[in-house]
């Protein structure tokens, strides 16, 4: 790994010409979009207006143009971090600035950007090892799957962490093809989706990947620095994502840079009921009638829809071939411990935040639920929306020790704990 921060490696290859017998590689968008290999795809992952161009002043962002968003940011993590994460600005992959020691499972993850402190904000000690950025709201194309993997490799093999969105799920899954044929590194994935809201969506086949995977970064990497193995690791991060479940709630929209404006409105008394992470829509626009109601409204939402059951595609590295299982998942019962975390989904007041908790811990201790380990702030953020999610992740003794690790990250550290 090169010392300098901010750092620049060629692409993998180039795409070879149209009939020179190479192989093409393609990715594919959230809405099933093919772009060719490594070039950067403009499609989002969820619903605006189309392509603006306009003065940033409209819209009143700290932002310099909108085509550099993402690169901006991405040269401020280095120039802020310099001791703990390298920056490939060409692919926009951040990376431990300190290498795994050999043998150890190492752990990317990735998606598109303005999620932020998800996904590189927890690339350090303690949980990720690499993680890919796409543009805003815009899935990372396979190249930069196939470089992170191919980069982070110990010599254990390389655990994917993905959430459920379309776009995503099928770049990483032509990237682990692509490493399987290429190298050779072993590859195992796991995919989240603990969004109770919705079964499927315009954007996804299956339930949405939501803030419950900051917790399966942490729980995971934990895991990975004590050396637990690669087939132990994936095991472990499905039946962590089949314990963990998630809700949010708007009550106004982001606005995505390229489009200038919210993503939808609503009326002063209407909330977004199960909205996404991109602003898509939920269960349905509820009335807001408060703190106390919402809450109570979410949480009534996560235990009833707690159960869920879906086919999940699996790399098999021994056959190089996909395998199918299935994933149940329980709701939560009475008795179970388990971490809760408040998620500001971007520009609610953390003193809001914290009244949310007050309410969800009444919302547990009068279902019978004890709260272990709990976390309120930004951790899987939405842009500039006005909104939170809650997650709850039932948690044994092992777990809960998992959470206790110790981290290092930009956007975690401590364990949770003091």
């Amino acid at each position: 790994m090169p010392t300098g921060r901010c750092i620049g490696r060629p692409r993998l290859r180039e795409m070879p010409a149209p009939g020179a017998g190479a192989r093409i590689r393609s990715c594919v968008t959230t809405l099933g979009c093919t772009d060719v290999h490594g070039a950067r795809s403009s499609v989002p992952e969820a619903p605006h207006a189309g392509p603006w161009r306009g003065s940033v002043s409209a819209m009143k962002k700290l932002i310099n143009a909108v085509d550099n968003v993402v690169t901006d940011a991405l040269r401020g993590m280095a120039a802020a971090h310099p001791h703990e994460l390298d920056v490939d600005l060409d692919q926009h992959i951040v990376y431990r600035h300190q290498r795994k020691e050999k043998g150890k499972v190492a752990i990317i993850s990735g998606g598109g950007s303005g999620h932020e402190p998800l996904h590189g904000g927890f690339v350090g000690t303690g949980m990720l090892d690499a993680a890919c950025a796409g543009e805003i709201f815009t899935s990372p194309v396979p190249d930069q799957v196939v470089a992170a993997t191919t980069a982070v490799d110990r010599g254990a093999g390389v655990l994917h962490i993905v959430k459920n969105y379309t776009g995503d799920v099928m770049n990483f899954e032509m990237a682990a093809e692509i490493v399987d044929a290429d190298s050779g590194i072993q590859v195992a994935s796991v995919v989240t989706n603990d969004d109770v809201a919705v079964e499927d969506s315009l954007y996804t086949a299956g339930r949405r990947g939501v803030a419950g995977t900051v917790l399966l970064e942490k729980l995971l990497g934990a895991a990975a620095r004590r050396g637990d193995d690669l087939a132990s690791l994936a095991a472990l991060g499905r039946r962590l994502n089949d314990q963990c479940h998630s809700i949010g709630i708007a009550l106004g929209a982001c606005t995505v840079p390229a489009a200038g404006k919210p993503s939808f409105t609503l009326a002063d008394d209407e909330m977004e009921f199960g909205v996404g992470i991109h602003g898509e829509p939920g269960i349905e626009r509820r009335a807001f009638k408060g703190l106390d109601d919402t809450v109570t409204q979410m949480f009534a939402t996560l235990i009833e829809h707690g159960a869920y059951h879906r086919t999940l595609r699996l790399w098999n590295g021994a056959t190089a071939s996909w395998n199918e299982v299935n994933q149940e998942k329980q709701p939560l019962a009475k008795g179970d411990r388990v971490i809760a975390l408040v998620n500001n989904l971007g520009s609610v007041p953390l003193s809001e935040c914290y009244g949310v908790y007050h309410a969800l811990a009444r919302c547990c201790a009068d279902f019978g639920l004890t709260i272990a380990r709990s976390l309120v702030g930004s951790y899987c953020t939405s842009l500039d929306m006005q909104g939170i999610s809650i997650t709850l992740l039932k948690a044994d003794d092992a777990v809960l020790e998992l959470f206790d690790a110790p981290v290092s990250t930009p956007g975690w550290s401590n364990g949770g704990r003091a």
